[in-house]
């Protein structure tokens, strides 16, 4: 048994709460679900793809969402769990390097097992004997029924944050995520209580992260894709460069899986409806949004405008991706030859800050490449609807706030280091820009 002290130094009851509390995590909950039900009814092949600004669109929109026994599918909700026990059957049987967490506040490291990659290339290999032997059906079949799989996935994270919720009070030597220890109900359930809730060998957060809703992204870009051909008789240069990078973005995430271990939903963001809805739900459904457009509606690029939006999203995927990899190159080793010739300032809890390099320039390089890399996404849509935009504009307030986030959380831990820092790095995303 642990003691009730220890109980309270390991999990510190949190004070600050984000998103401004409960009324934060309300709004939240509630508006990205109106979201996703919002761009549904107002986009989809049998009204077009229109913003909602009159009372008879928004009419439509609540009548819709009303008519739930047009989109509550049992064959759907059916279809996604046996998706996400797919995957979590991976999880265990495929080979699987294990690695080390970063330490935890008791002074553990938890292991991984890292076979993302492996798990999508087993996938794909069923995907295309789904296709030798019932040839478009199955993905036209997803394509025409996404919305029934987005409610589901919906009820499915919802589920699932209730049991880690639930889950979180089996025993007082539960590590709890400094923010998710207010002692409210609501803000817990939202923000997430357990930082690492595990039922056996199966790392709940982990294996959300990357895999259902990452790969569910390719499954839903991939059947839109065969949408169109299926519909029009070929796949339309718009699709291929709305799909190839968002296809290509997910690749690379699960090749440098490790690299997820050591971001800040790994490491102390605690596992809630907030990364539940967004790992299951929310990725999947909304980042697919140009992909669903184009299947109902393609949109023709001249080869100068086609060629524009590709240079657009390799260069900023390259500034995201080599960013990245020189950051974890160096924290991972500081004297690996391809990283040592980079400046840096040592702080005083040890901390070593680049200055150079990739974060010589600004202090969230990756993210002005991330960003730009989804704008071109948005591009490949065309013009002829705002709604295909959202990505971009959701994408922009998502890094702003990672970025504060990220600054209250370094001033905070290196204190006058950081603003010597600040000084040498004084732009946040474009040099000699912001």
């Amino acid at each position: 048994m642990v003691s009730q002290s220890s109980a309270q130094t390991l999990n510190p009851r949190t004070v600050h709460r984000e998103f401004f509390g409960v009324p934060g995590a309300l709004a939240v909950m509630t508006g990205t679900v109106s979201v996703v039900f919002v761009w549904y009814f107002s986009c989809n092949p049998q009204v077009g793809c229109h913003l909602p600004t009159t009372h008879k669109q928004w009419s439509h929109i609540l009548r819709g969402a009303f008519n739930y026994h047009d989109y509550l599918s049992p064959t759907a909700l059916v279809a996604y769990t046996m998706w996400w026990m797919w995957l979590a059957f991976l999880y265990f049987v495929l080979p699987a390097s294990v690695i080390q967490g970063v330490e935890l506040r008791d002074g553990s490291r938890l292991k991984y097992p890292i076979n993302g990659l492996s798990s999508f290339v087993v996938t794909l290999v069923v995907a295309l004997a789904a296709y030798t032997q019932w040839g478009t059906e199955p993905f036209v079949w997803i394509a025409d029924h996404y919305f029934h799989l987005a409610v589901s996935s919906l009820l499915f994270a919802t589920t699932q944050a209730l049991f880690v919720y639930t889950y979180s009070f089996r025993r007082s030597s539960v590590m709890l995520a400094l923010a998710g220890n207010s002692c409210n109900p609501i803000y817990d359930f939202f923000i997430g209580r357990e930082l690492n809730p595990r039922v056996g060998a199966l790392d709940l957060k982990f294996f959300c992260e990357l895999r259902p809703g990452i790969m569910g992204w390719v499954l839903l870009n991939t059947s839109f894709a065969i949408r169109q051909y299926t519909q029009f008789g070929s796949v339309s240069n718009s699709m291929w460069l709305a799909i190839v990078p968002q296809i290509a973005y997910c690749i690379d995430t699960l090749v440098f899986e490790r690299n997820v271990l050591t971001t800040m939903d790994i490491v102390t963001d605690g596992f809630g409806w907030m990364l539940s809805f967004g790992d299951l739900t929310w990725v999947p459904v909304m980042y697919s949004l140009q992909a669903r457009f184009l299947a109902f509606h393609p949109v023709h690029h001249s080869s100068p405008m086609a060629a524009f939006i590709a240079v657009m999203a390799v260069a900023s995927f390259l500034v995201f991706r080599l960013s990245n990899s020189e950051k974890n190159a160096f924290r991972t080793d500081p004297n690996d030859p391809a990283v040592r010739h980079l400046k840096y300032i040592t702080t005083e809890s040890g901390s070593k800050l680049l200055v150079s390099g990739w974060w010589g320039m600004a202090r969230h390089i990756n993210y002005t490449g991330d960003w730009f890399f989804g704008l071109a996404q948005c591009l490949a849509a065309g013009f002829e609807t705002p709604m295909t935009y959202f990505f971009a504009v959701y994408f922009l307030v998502l890094l702003l706030h990672r970025n504060y986030r990220d600054e209250c959380k370094c001033r905070d831990k290196y204190k006058k280091d950081w603003i010597r820092y600040c000084e040498q790095v004084p732009y946040l995303f474009i040099p000699y820009v912001i």
